[in-house]
């Protein structure tokens, strides 16, 4: 019977098949020669290299495209955050006229496609100096994070009770000193999420990262296509810099998975 523990384990154990395939693959493909990925198909690599991470780690050209998407995307977090929580909290303390459709306008924000800010970003930071630089895109990727980490952080501000905040007032504490000492640790989990999102949007998108950056700031996401050659496709070596790039987001989820779990269990993610 397909409800019996047999049974799931199967439908388990294909579902893991066929979410970790894709990943075996391109591990696969990374300690291959191109030669041996694009003459036949093999389970494994006959010929096992790793001249194709080597030639990441000592070529400026790839490893600076994982250092300059680590300082936009680690910008962007702090800033997303440091941003969204005061903005949380006002959402969910005070009524103020217009706030419902200021938290719909933030959230619409969100749901726009980001070639509809690419130009407009590009020939502003072109005016102002901030072209090809890492805080370009990470003040870009903020109209999508900000609007996110703040409708993560209104669910987690709402279930502290109010009579915390008051009680910390009557005891002396001021605005600043029961925000940082009182408040923020009994939202750590909702912080803990919401800078997860915002470091995987950030991390994985494109077309911003893209458009406004070309040599000194370059993502790792735009140096990749250089694999394509005169001579072709380099499939080891793109295959090698993919493996390196699903590190990072691999390593953050480690951390909080956790925080994410209890933040389905609110409801708010």
């Amino acid at each position: 019977m397909i409800h019996s523990i047999p049974g799931r384990r199967f439908i388990l154990s294909l579902f893991l098949i066929f979410l970790l395939l894709p990943i075996y693959w391109l591990v696969n493909m990374s300690f291959k020669t191109n030669y041996e990925i694009i003459s036949t198909m093999t389970l494994w690599p006959h010929q096992p290299t790793l001249d194709n991470y080597m030639r990441i780690f000592t070529d400026e050209s790839w490893y600076s495209g994982y250092i300059n998407s680590l300082k936009y995307v680690v910008l962007n977090t702090v800033i997303s955050i440091a941003v969204a929580l005061p903005a949380a909290y006002a959402f969910s303390r005070y009524r103020f006229l217009g706030d419902k459709h200021l938290f719909f306008w933030l959230l619409s924000n969100r749901m726009a496609p980001a070639a509809v800010y690419a130009l407009p970003f590009f020939n502003l930071y072109s005016a102002i100096g901030l072209f090809d630089t890492p805080w370009a895109v990470a003040l870009a990727h903020c109209i999508f994070n900000v609007p996110l980490a703040v409708w993560i952080l209104e669910g987690f501000v709402s279930s502290v009770p109010r009579e915390i905040d008051e009680t910390a007032f009557l005891d002396g504490y001021s605005f600043p000193r029961f925000f940082v000492k009182i408040f923020m640790p009994l939202i750590a989990s909702g912080i803990g999420v919401a800078a997860f999102f915002c470091f995987m949007f950030s991390w994985v998108e494109l077309l911003l990262a893209r458009t406004l950056t070309s040599v000194a700031a370059k993502p790792i996401s735009a140096t990749m296509t250089r694999t394509v050659s005169a001579a072709g496709m380099d499939w080891g070596l793109l295959a090698a810099a993919g493996v390196l790039t699903i590190i990072p987001g691999a390593l953050v989820i480690w951390f909080v998975r956790n925080y994410i779990a209890r933040g389905f269990a609110l409801g708010r993610v």
